[in-house]
């Protein structure tokens, strides 16, 4: 897919969740729930891959693809698929979810069984990266998912993927970042990163953050013949990222619109199960 048709896609699954409505449900649809560090999303998408409805909401119960609270974690995907289910008149049964390359089995395990509580039979579990990437329709190079905790890599060749890594360094060192700066709590310090209003001003702090970022997949990609780096996740939501991944890297760097929304869709789209 061009990344401008990708950008207009984008957008028009963002309006979705901002207005809180749905299209009208068809006659078959697929379901994935991305249980990310800084933010718990729901997909659903018809048999086409187009946007149907979607809903999000902020959290901090997963941490570096660990469920850390796991009540927590339930609650919210219960709230979110109930809120989808009364937009679309009808219930969701199965989902696909995802986690970051290279977690332990354990806590694979346990993200399903938090999806699973939320009354959801888990039909696949995807690596994030990879999900990622089916929605820009690579075939080469390589998938940056910038989440809250870790830099997730996945390099494809041939329409394959041929590796994957995870590092620490995400949006919550960031925070933690501008947190000590300003002797704020993490709290405050995530509200200012992501209303997007200080940006000029909290940029030049995490820039740091961002070129470390890009080194841990400078060295990922390393040996490999990666001519392009995709870069999605929300902490990839600064202006000047792509920028400054450039910089270090020294290739394109190509960043789509509403960035953190890239894998929780192709987590629906690689979900493999139509519900119908």
């Amino acid at each position: 897919m061009e990344i401008l048709h990708v950008n207009e896609y984008l957008d028009q699954f963002n309006q979705l969740i901002e207005s809180g409505q749905a299209k009208p449900v068809p006659a078959a649809f697929k379901v994935g729930v991305d249980l990310g560090t800084a933010n718990i999303v729901i997909t659903v998408v018809d048999e086409k891959n187009d946007p149907i409805a979607g809903a999000s909401e902020c959290a901090s119960v997963v941490k570096d693809g660990i469920v850390v609270d796991y009540i927590g974690a339930v609650r919210i995907v219960q709230r979110l698929k109930a809120k989808i289910e009364n937009q679309l008149g009808c219930q969701l049964t199965k989902a696909a979810t995802a986690i970051p390359p290279g977690i332990a089995s354990g806590n694979t395990k346990v993200i399903t069984n938090v999806v699973e509580a939320a009354g959801f039979d888990v039909t696949h579990v995807l690596d994030e990266p990879t999900a990622a990437a089916l929605v820009l329709g690579i075939d080469e190079g390589a998938v940056v998912d910038v989440g809250g905790g870790t830099t997730g890599i996945s390099i494809l060749k041939d329409g394959k993927v041929i590796a994957v890594e995870d590092e620490p360094t995400g949006g919550t060192h960031m925070s933690l970042v501008i947190a000590g700066n300003y002797g704020i709590s993490f709290d405050e310090a995530e509200i200012r990163k992501r209303s997007g209003q200080q940006e000029r001003e909290l940029y030049p702090l995490v820039r740091p953050v961002v070129e470390k970022m890009a080194t841990i997949v400078k060295n990922a990609i390393a040996g490999h013949e990666v001519s392009c780096i995709y870069v999605v996740g929300g902490a990839a939501s600064f202006q000047d990222f792509e920028k400054d991944f450039e910089k270090v890297l020294g290739i394109p760097v190509i960043k789509p619109l509403h960035p953190l929304l890239v894998t929780p869709i192709g987590i629906a789209w690689g979900s493999g199960e139509v519900v119908d």
